[in-house]
């Protein structure tokens, strides 16, 4: 590859700062670029202090359960107060005496549980005066932490449910609880691991700190070139391929990749250019790689961390999770992958020249060893270590591995910066799990969920269809502007129960749900990683939004068919079940694409677009009739495309 070439003509192209990009659409990445050396080295030691901690932990043990948890909360929240401005008028480059003052009293949260663990057990239901100061100021500091980490979409949630549990009483009989006093609340929320401390935080204080530091070491490592150069090389030179370059590289990357946002603009700055360059036009190109980068999400092995909660709250195995998450994940990017070339073949789109791509071989004997941790990571995972044994041996293997070559070796100084990196990476999802823990910690005490399930149930009219498509908006709505995390915390504590109700398997309703809450970050009017494309690509941000849904269509309707047949998530079901499903619903998703782009062999008119989309919504619909008649329809679609690509002499181009 004649790699100085082509990075000269991206630089021609790329118009726009992909940092302040990050920083406007993902409040995570606005760091304060600190310039005082010792506030530097304060931060610095906090940050790999935690790091430490958690990968000592990991193989001796975590602390009990309320030190641990709060030990971390309590680091995260100090880090929070020292790189993260309160408001945007706020010194950027030093922390001011009241952050130091917040973190200083983020800290003594942690000491308090250290030094008086025992007596807060015994007085379990009948806090003193001082567990209820310390409740107070855990609940204001984690609320004004994640304002400014998060956000204030998370942190208005988080203010309504606490009204919600104090004024309970005095509300609509529908929502009305029994009500509980102040200090009840804030109790609830501290001491105990029902609320800040439950499950989230508690996640977060072991599997998904340690997934994240991978990530960080990883990408200390050059992987992110490598999923680029892999990808360029696989399929830079077919039709539209920046595009295509642009979804294999983003599901790759994704699949490790906590952020929807930071996928996009990762790999988005590299691939959106490129697309553009090659004749896609601006809203395209961004809803292209939104697309792909929300997929990550959903995508074995990480899923964005989600599959560790998804298995602490369902008390099932990690692996059963990750392997029934493959189909209906592939399919996804299938589903992306066949609109993306359907549209490169209708406008005549070529790909790249041969000459300005990597050499699969090259690419892999200069980088390919950085996989080896991912086959570590995957083997130890299916081989029954626990997911905190297994990250850790990861991450030690990176930093080994990574020694087979200098341009992936790491020093000393590489090694604590990426450290401190995953350290401030983790910041954004502790927060918001720290919030999500007042959410969940208010339903559980005031049984909001339950009313949740009811009005879902009531709207649905006892019907499963409707119940679904209820339960899909308010998965949206609930989702929108959160991280994957929070969003799968909050939608299968609100809205999967209703699914429950109709005998699903809990574990498919949960994966409904989750699926749903992801797709906010496509959806219109918040859709935070379709306007990160856009502001990449120039482009306009509602229109790459609907663009973006329209290539993650395939997604949107895949689980309504597990829903259905949960052999697409290999539950219950023989091989013969999962194989047919899987055959009806790939050939679904590619008369989905057809009736998108009006192409196929040729050109599609309106008439067979509407046949194509009746075709695929047949075969998404598991049944003995519905396939029958979506095969025929197939059939009859390309027997009248391939009969007018003969009568018009023009061969077809080979389909790549």
């Amino acid at each position: 590859m004649n790699k100085e070439s082509l990075d000269e003509q991206l630089d021609t192209t790329v118009e726009v700062d992909s940092q302040e990009i990050l920083e406007k659409f993902d409040s995570e990445s606005r760091f304060r670029n600190l310039n005082i050396p010792w506030m530097i080295r304060l931060v610095s030691l906090l940050a790999v202090g935690l790091a430490l901690f958690h990968l000592f932990t990991s193989f001796t043990g975590p602390l009990i359960t309320l030190q641990h948890r709060a030990l971390h909360t309590g680091v995260i929240l100090a880090l929070v107060f020292l790189l993260f401005p309160a408001r945007k008028k706020a010194p950027q480059q030093r922390a001011t005496v009241i952050d130091f003052l917040l973190a200083f009293l983020s800290i003594a949260t942690i000491v308090y549980i250290f030094v008086d663990y025992m007596g807060i057990v015994q007085r379990a239901g009948l806090p003193n005066h001082t567990d209820i100061i310390f409740s107070f100021l855990v609940v204001m500091l984690v609320m004004e932490g994640g304002r400014r980490v998060v956000g204030t979409g998370l942190t208005v949630m988080c203010s309504l449910f606490l009204l919600y549990a104090l004024f309970g009483p005095h509300l609509p009989t529908v929502i009305a609880h029994r009500g509980y006093s102040f200090e009840d609340i804030l109790t609830y929320m501290y001491l105990t691991t029902e609320g800040i401390y439950g499950t989230a935080i508690g996640v977060s204080a072991t599997y998904i700190f340690l997934f994240v530091l991978f990530g960080s070491f990883l990408n200390r490592t050059g992987m992110g070139q490598l999923f680029n150069d892999v990808a360029m090389a696989i399929a830079g030179h077919t039709s539209g391929g920046p595009a295509k370059v642009g979804v294999i590289s983003s599901g790759f990357l994704g699949s490790i990749n906590g952020s929807a946002v930071a996928n996009v603009v990762t790999t988005g700055a590299f691939t959106i250019p490129l697309m553009k360059r090659t004749g896609y036009s601006k809203n395209f190109s961004g809803a292209v790689e939104a697309a792909s980068s929300v997929g990550g999400q959903i995508l074995p092995p990480i899923m964005g961390a989600t599959a560790f909660i998804m298995a602490e709250t369902l008390g099932m195995p990690y692996t059963q999770i990750a392997l029934a998450a493959i189909i209906p994940g592939l399919l996804y990017y299938l589903g992306v992958i066949v609109v993306v070339h359907l549209r490169a073949k209708k406008i005549g789109l070529q790909g790249m020249s041969r000459k300005e791509l990597p050499r699969m071989k090259i690419v892999m004997k200069e980088r390919g060893h950085l996989v080896i941790p991912l086959v570590i990571l995957i083997y130890m995972l299916f081989g029954g270590f626990t997911p905190i044994y297994a990250a850790s041996w990861a991450i030690i293997s990176t930093v080994v591995i990574a020694m087979f070559r200098a341009t992936t070796r790491l020093n000393i100084k590489n090694i604590l910066q990426a450290l401190e990196e995953g350290t401030r990476n983790a910041l954004g999802v502790a927060m918001a799990c720290a919030m999500v823990g007042i959410i969940v910690g208010v339903a559980s005490l005031t049984g909001f969920g339950l009313k949740m399930t009811s009005a879902i149930l009531i709207l649905g009219n006892d019907m499963l269809i409707l119940t679904l498509f209820f339960t899909m908006i308010a998965s949206i709505i609930l989702g929108m502007g959160l991280p994957s995390i929070p969003t799968y915390i909050i939608t299968s504590t609100m809205a999967a129960p209703a699914l429950m109700h109709f005998g699903i398997e809990p574990f498919v309703s949960h994966m409904f749900v989750f699926y749903f809450g992801i797709f906010a970050n496509l959806t219109p009017p918040v859709a935070l990683a379709a306007f990160a494309g856009a502001g990449i690509a120039g482009g306009e941000p509602n229109r790459t939004g609907f663009i973006s849904l329209k290539l993650a269509a395939a997604g949107i309707l895949v689980p309504y068919v597990f829903v259905y047949a949960p052999a697409l998530l290999m539950q219950n079901a023989s091989v013969g079940e999962i194989a047919w499903v899987m055959i009806t619903t790939t050939l679904g998703i590619l008369a989905l694409g057809v009736a998108f782009e009006g192409y196929f062999l040729t050109d599609v008119n309106v008439l067979f677009r509407l046949i194509a989309g009746v075709s695929a919504l047949t075969l998404i619909i598991p049944n003995v009739v519905t396939d029958a008649i979506g095969l025929t329809l197939v059939i009859g679609l390309v027997i009248v495309q391939v009969l007018h690509w003969k009568r018009n002499a023009v061969a077809p181009e080979k389909i790549v």
